[in-house]
């Protein structure tokens, strides 16, 4: 049998490559919206407790 790709490299078997391609061309290009208060307000009260559990678990150690 001959060999009908030819040596360009570019022959993908399994066609993800050529797939993952193609998704990534027509994937829409939308800009993603950013909520300004929503990740901080959660990391600064999970801080806020920590710090709270911290001096009360020390306050304890040291009574």
């Amino acid at each position: 049998m001959a060999n009908t790709q030819g040596p360009q490299g570019n022959y993908d078997p399994a066609g993800s490559t050529q797939m993952f391609r193609a998704f990534v061309d027509e994937a829409p290009q939308t800009p993603q919206q950013q909520t300004s208060s929503g990740p901080r307000v959660g990391l600064i009260v999970g801080a806020v407790i920590a710090v709270a559990i911290i001096a009360a678990v020390a306050w304890l150690a040291l009574k």
